[in-house]
């Protein structure tokens, strides 16, 4: 499968540890931002044939884990409303709120469909004039330009009955919470790829630069992890501070610039609760006034309330890497992807699933580096 096992090439990784094991000195605490490298890291162990100077710690990295309960109960109540077809990434349906998700609207009798892209709910749109369709626009950076698109194009074709419910979130507002947090342990940070992609990478120049924290843009296979890891290391073994790129095949320092413009043509910056972390400023979207007659929340006019996570649920630990998923006492137990506590466990993305699925018996598959490592 060339172009994909040429990044899970085990002599190539062997190589690169060898080097971290070579190059590192002292305690290294790092971040991957994204819960596609979460994922990664944990199928393949990369964790374990670290040194044990350096730790992986997981951050906030997965849209849907983040999205606040107040925001699943406003799709709830909107899905549940009669006339009405919610239109929703799968990851999304099963995402607990506060008193219900998403598939049991379904089963109760709610239109609620999947789909894998936001022009799919405007196709359902125009197929459905007399109903009103709204896509539950979920993501950070990575999926904005697609969602602003459909948006535009709505306005365009004046499909009047199409609607989003806007949940978009930030990464550097929340790095930034995170490396001012009194707790904090982190040295360095593997940034996320396809948010880079889209949105390059000076933002994290300013970040490096404030609290002189390194920080390397990663991909997504093993390989690309374990690159990123090495530069980290040398960065903070010869106290440097800077922004570095790994995931060179896509991304570039000022992203993807058309999407980018589309995107701030019909969001724009505002103030957003994270799940499990709170209110963050100027950390997520909203649309602007002049595409206000898309805005479900607006149209729907659904009142917002304060809701509390689950008390046994330490998501909110997880999110900010201060605790791992094995740390929490329901982990594999009252809190599984079937009975889910916390949306980390149920995403695709989620720190605790990537840890369920990969890590919830003591052995660990060591078939992507079979030969010992010298210590």
């Amino acid at each position: 499968m060339k172009f994909l096992d040429e990044y899970r090439d085990p002599k190539l990784a062997r190589a690169i540890v060898a080097e971290i094991r070579k190059t590192v000195t002292r305690p290294a605490v790092l971040m991957e931002i994204c819960g596609g490298q979460t994922h990664t890291l944990m199928r393949y162990g990369i964790d374990e044939l670290l040194p044990e100077q350096v730790e992986l710690v997981h951050g906030p990295g997965c849209p849907v884990c983040v999205t606040p309960l107040e925001i699943i109960d406003k799709a709830v109540a909107i899905a549940s409303t009669p006339g009405v077809i919610l239109v929703s990434y799968g990851d999304m349906l099963r995402v607990p709120g506060s008193e219900s998700d998403l598939f049991r609207v379904k089963a109760a009798g709610g239109d609620v469909r999947m789909v894998y892209s936001p022009m799919d709910a405007l196709r359902i749109a125009r197929q459905h004039p007399d109903r009103r369709v709204v896509f539950f626009a979920v993501g950070f950076e990575t999926t904005a330009p697609a969602n602003a698109m459909c948006v535009w194009q709505a306005k365009r074709e004046g499909l009047l009955n199409f609607s989003i419910l806007v949940s978009h979130v930030l990464v550097p507002p929340a790095i930034r919470l995170l490396l001012g947090l009194p707790g904090n342990r982190v040295k360095g940070f593997i940034a996320p790829g396809h948010v880079c992609t889209v949105m390059g990478f000076t933002e994290y120049e300013e970040l490096a630069a404030q609290f002189h924290v390194p920080f390397v843009v990663g991909g997504f296979e093993p390989l690309d992890l374990l690159e990123a890891i090495l530069m980290l290391v040398r960065q903070l073994e010869e106290g440097r501070a800077q922004v570095e790129n790994q995931y060179v095949r896509s991304v570039t320092r000022f992203g993807n610039e058309p999407a980018r413009r589309r995107m701030f043509e019909v969001f724009e910056v505002s103030d957003r609760k994270w799940r499990g972390i709170g209110e963050i400023a100027l950390s997520g979207y909203r649309l602007r006034p002049e595409y206000a007659a898309f805005d479900a929340e607006q149209i729907f006019g659904i009142q917002t309330r304060t809701v509390e996570e689950p008390a046994e649920c330490i998501a909110a630990s997880v999110l900010q890497g201060l605790a791992k998923p094995v740390d929490c006492p329901a982990f594999g137990t009252r809190c599984t992807p079937e009975t889910p506590l916390g949306a980390p466990m149920v995403s695709s993305e989620g720190a605790c699933a990537a840890y369920y699925q990969y890590r919830r018996h003591v052995e660990v598959a060591q078939a992507f580096l079979p030969v010992e490592l010298p210590s």
